[in-house]
């Protein structure tokens, strides 16, 4: 089990004001940065990044979104990093998100979810090392 995870504050969050609310509640949740920039996804990076979904239909509406403004990308480190990431975000469908969740409290629908977070501590490393390079995480 790793304790580090990975994930991006998206540009739904990011443009209604949310970005600072959503890392202030990382922290207060015990989470550790080890790496974090803002950056804008280009229709190349975000469909590789996407890569697993290419096959689902939801593929090219998910990359065009995720181009749309800057995001946030962190990698975090915390004990159960991964497993509890996932309970801190809530459902990916907000109005199925548990209380006082982040896309509970941030997220508008299921295409715009305020935040990701790696489903795996495989894919939190994957996706860690593919927004940030070595020199970048601490």
């Amino acid at each position: 089990m790793s304790n580090r995870t990975f994930t991006m504050i998206k540009p739904d969050a990011f443009k209604n004001g949310h970005a600072g609310a959503i890392l202030d509640r990382i922290i207060q949740e015990g989470y550790k940065f080890k790496a974090m920039k803002m950056t804008k996804l280009t229709p190349e990076k975000a469909g590789e990044f996407y890569a697993i979904h290419k096959e689902r239909p939801f593929y090219k509406e998910l990359v065009e979104f995720m181009c749309q403004g800057p995001i946030i990308a962190a990698i975090l480190e915390k004990e159960n990093a991964v497993e509890d990431f996932r309970k801190l975000i809530g459902a990916t469908d907000p109005a199925k998100a548990e209380a006082n969740t982040i896309r509970k409290l941030y997220a508008a629908s299921v295409g715009e979810n305020a935040i990701h977070g790696s489903d795996s501590d495989a894919n939190a490393k994957i996706e860690g090392d593919f927004m940030f390079s070595v020199l970048e995480q601490f």
